[in-house]
């Protein structure tokens, strides 16, 4: 490591250990973090992985179901018994902060009871069940997308984080840690410089005292 840009003075030195008293403290900090960040995570996976079990397996059954509706109905009486919607649905989007991170935040709004608009002369059970279902199984897919994009954010910062915590712990605290030995080195050699000079100066003087002195 070249070593040509550094200053070997005491005050470079003080400059340095403080510099170095902050990163770490910074890494430590840093690293804290990204603990949380990783517990939150797995929070949000295991509710993400718990939730998307379940609405597999009722979609399942829903395209189960459906399936059967299409056994007993043509394509053209689907499309139209399915033309006008059951009930109105909004869903309003807001951000929250984990760990002051923005994640997306979503909350669907119905008007409740689900509304089925066509004759039921003409159409099988199973479509009735079918749309019941699914009406029943949105809130909990909205609900996964959040979760879902909740995830990407979190697993990004993660990676963001980790590459932060091991550029400081691996290059930035390891280059301040070997300049400051640099500098205590050139600072030893300078002071054990100046003793053999005085000691030689010393040892002159007292040489020409005792010349002086025949």
């Amino acid at each position: 490591m070249a070593f040509a840009h550094v200053n070997p003075t005491r005050m470079e030195l003080s400059r340095l250990k403080r510099q170095l008293g902050t990163t770490e403290r910074g890494h430590k900090l840093l690293k804290d973090k990204q603990d949380e960040m990783v517990r939150q995570f797995m929070a949000v996976i295991k509710e993400n992985r718990n939730l998307r079990i379940e609405a597999e397996a009722e979609l399942k059954k829903i395209i189960t179901r459906f399936s059967g509706a299409k056994l007993k109905m043509s394509r053209a009486g689907i499309y139209e018994a399915l033309m006008i919607p059951t009930k109105a649905v909004s869903i309003n989007a807001r951000a929250k902060s984990i760990m002051n991170i923005k994640v997306p935040e979503l909350e669907i709004h119905d008007e409740g009871k689900i509304d089925l608009t066509y004759g039921f002369a003409f159409t099988p059970s199973e479509l009735d069940e079918a749309i019941i279902a699914l009406s029943k199984l949105l809130p909990k897919l909205i609900r996964l997308a959040e979760l879902e994009k909740t995830c990407d954010v979190l697993a990004d910062e993660i990676e963001k984080t980790r590459r932060r915590v091991n550029a400081i712990e691996h290059i930035m605290i390891p280059d301040m840690e070997e300049k400051i030995k640099y500098i205590i080195q050139k600072l030893d050699d300078n002071e054990r410089s100046n003793i053999i000079r005085l000691m030689k100066s010393k040892e002159i003087i007292l040489n020409k005292e005792r010349n002086q002195g025949f």
